[in-house]
């Protein structure tokens, strides 16, 4: 096999030197614009790309960003974690995506396999930061980002408006005269689950209404099918359910309409939350909250850099907005 080129090869060629080759290929570093031309057409003709971990070893800054994220059948993920990874390639960071399943143990082992990587930063996305974890972050220099996610206001952390955005759906089902109003609950562990049912529950007892039944769907398609199944097979079942994400209301929505055989929105009103491409397909054309991911995203970005060149972690707080579609 042909050798590697070294960055010396292209700094003779050039008639520059070794440094100047370095700072044409690091983000945000000075170099002349026509030394920078130069530099890149040799390099293209030599067939040179820069050591990255070579560099990483210089300059203390591996410039990746380790980013663990729990599942990505929900639609909301997928989109979000694609502008994530744009964003901060633009920065000049890449991304090394692991999965964990939705556990301390796996979570753990994980992220300690991550921080091997020397990363600059850690963004756990729906994934809960323990303390041993962010003790190890910590006296490594690693700050870690909560994404959608957050455990109290000094963890650098984004999320919804979650709390406004339960009070919405609540807002909304009452004013069309929902009285008998239901609620498909999430993962109980995650933070967006209580901070949504405890803004839906304010408003309901605001308005004089106490929630009329209630089962949990653990964010999984299945299992809010049968939640579904439990909460509308009675003779006394709900005129309206708010679905705590839209990845577990489509399939509620198919209960209530094949399996129950009632009429959407007339027999019951079903809203969502987070508002994800599926929701705007006539099949479903789902009533929902929507996450501005691209807001969210940003002061992600934003925040974890900030943290990085020293400033203090701060919880940030994104505004949500009320889709209006035909389900309510």
């Amino acid at each position: 096999m042909p050798s590697r080129v070294t960055s010396r090869a292209v700094a003779e060629k050039a008639g520059v030197s070794r440094s100047a080759v370095s700072r044409v290929f690091t983000p945000g570093a000075s170099v002349a614009p026509k030394t920078a031309e130069k530099v890149r057409k040799i390099a293209a003709e030599l067939g040179y790309r820069p050591n990255i971990l070579a560099r990483g070893l210089l300059t203390g800054r591996s410039r990746m960003i380790g980013l663990v994220v729990a599942y990505l059948d929900n639609q909301f993920y997928p989109g979000a974690l694609e502008k994530l990874s744009a964003a901060l390639e633009d920065q000049g960071y890449h991304v090394l995506i692991f999965m964990a399943a939705q556990t301390a143990d796996n979570i753990e082992e994980v992220a300690e396999d991550i921080l091997d990587y020397q990363i600059d930063g850690l963004i756990l996305a729906s994934v809960a930061l323990s303390s041993p974890l962010a003790q190890r972050c910590r006296a490594r220099g690693v700050p870690v980002m909560l994404f959608n996610r957050h455990q109290g206001d000094d963890q650098l952390s984004v999320t919804s408006d979650n709390e406004a955005g339960g009070r919405m759906a609540a807002r909304h089902l009452i004013a069309r005269g929902a009285r008998k109003i239901g609620h498909i609950a999430g993962w109980e562990g995650a933070s967006t689950q209580a901070d949504r049912e405890a803004g839906f529950l304010s408003e309901l007892h605001a308005a004089g209404l106490t929630l009329h039944a209630r089962e949990v769907g653990d964010f999984h398609p299945e299992r809010a099918r049968d939640a579904a199944r439990r909460i509308f097979a009675g003779p006394d079942r709900p005129d309206a359910v708010f679905v705590a994400n839209d990845y577990m209301a489509f399939p509620v929505m198919d209960v209530i309409r094949f399996e129950m055989g009632l009429r959407i929105p007339e027999d019951v009103a079903v809203i969502g939350f987070d508002d994800v491409p599926v929701a705007s397909w006539p099949s479903y054309d789902l009533t929902t909250i929507r996450q501005d991911s691209t807001a969210m995203v940003r002061a992600t970005v934003d925040g974890l850099l900030s943290s990085m060149d020293g400033a203090r972690p701060r919880a940030s707080l994104i505004p949500v907005e009320l889709i209006k579609r035909s389900s309510a």
